[in-house]
């Protein structure tokens, strides 16, 4: 239907309710002129002012009123075929002020609804511009890894020597960029996946699975960021040094990315020379795993927020991030029906942790 057509439809509409609201003044006021003055039918233009105040402009609804008004006063002296009492005058000014009080209220609840039209347009509008700019966001970093996963094969095709010798400066050089093509790398799909989890909710393949080994795992291919970084990762098993088993029911891609957030992100939060603490805690219910860093610690305020999309602080830790790979992990853990949360650890730095529920343990579940 064109614009032209929903006008001329609507102003048909008004048109045919005015004239609605006329016949009905009409059929009241006959009722009130030929009757005797005791009886009151003023009450009756009540329904001609709510009809009014629903469909038609709010001068037209006052001015109703306002003849609906006069009218049932006039009705005291008009057409005067007989005295008329005080009982009289006092029906008839109760329901002149039946009248007022009618269409005030109407006036206050068309402007409410108004208010309420308003409010969901709005509304309305904000959540087609989100949904359009998480549709842009998304097509967006799929599109760019295409390019990056390009110029990644490119960089590696340079290091083996495909184009010729590379110098060992060269070497470290390409090495650089290597790093930083794949950290850029991981940030577009850490985006594209929070998006996809957000539209689409988190599919997990769940099986039994050991963190300490999905912990030892990422540790090895931690080594060569932390020693970039000058940081030492060490890896143990609460108050003990001896390998225990942490089996619960997951999935270990995703495990994995938690872990592997949660040690980058202690890792580039930690001054050189430091130590990032992995600690493995196994329990009856839960399976907790822990990640502690010795950077400069997070601001009180700032604690219920950092697991929130986007967020990144103020506090004065030294790296700063895209603010997704927290909110990712978070998703991840609750997905698992775990819970996430960080503390300050004194003298100083941070602790970032996870816990699982403990899933029981078999021989055939063994490696």
């Amino acid at each position: 239907m064109s614009q032209f057509q929903r006008i001329f439809d609507s102003k048909n509409w008004n048109l045919r309710t005015f004239w609605l609201v006329v016949g009905l003044f009409v059929v009241v006021l006959s009722l009130e002129f030929s009757t005797p003055p005791n009886y009151v039918f003023g009450y009756l233009y009540i329904g001609p002012v709510l009809l009014a105040s629903t469909h038609l402009s709010r001068k037209t609804t006052f001015q109703a009123t306002l003849v609906a008004c006069v009218l049932t006063l006039m009705n005291v002296w008009l057409p005067g075929i007989e005295i008329v009492g005080v009982p009289t005058i006092a029906s008839r000014v109760i329901a002149t002020l039946a009248l007022v009080v009618t269409g005030v209220l109407s006036d206050r609840n068309r402007l409410y609804q108004q208010t309420v039209l308003q409010q969901q347009a709005k509304l309305e509008a904000q959540e087609k511009l989100a949904s359009i700019r998480e549709d842009f966001a998304s097509a967006l970093t799929h599109d760019l890894k295409t390019p990056l996963l390009g110029a990644i094969e490119t960089l590696k095709a340079f290091q083996g020597g495909s184009f010729g010798s590379v110098e060992p400066t060269q070497q470290r050089v390409l090495a650089t960029m290597m790093r930083s093509h794949k950290t850029t790398l991981q940030m577009v799909e850490t985006l594209l996946d929070v998006y996809q989890n957000d539209n689409e909710g988190l599919q997990l393949n769940l099986a039994p699975v050991d963190l300490g080994e999905i912990a030892e795992e990422i540790k090895a291919t931690m080594t060569d960021l932390a020693a970039s970084r000058r940081v030492h990762i060490s890896l143990h098993y609460g108050a003990s040094d001896f390998r225990q088993f942490l089996w619960v029911k997951g999935d270990a891609l995703q495990l994995q990315r938690v872990v592997a957030n949660l040690l980058t992100n202690a890792i580039n939060h930690s001054p050189r020379g430091e130590r990032v603490e992995v600690v493995l805690e196994a329990g009856h219910s839960y399976q907790t795993v822990k990640v502690k860093d010795c950077g400069a610690g997070i601001k009180p305020d700032e604690l219920p927020h950092l697991f929130e999309r986007f967020y990144q602080g103020q506090s004065d830790r030294q790296a700063k991030g895209s603010g997704l790979g927290l909110y990712l992990s978070r998703q991840i853990v609750e997905a698992h029906g775990g819970t996430i949360w960080v503390e300050n650890r004194q003298p100083g730095g941070a602790i970032f942790a996870f816990r699982l529920p403990t899933f029981p343990y078999t021989s055939s579940y063994s490696v």
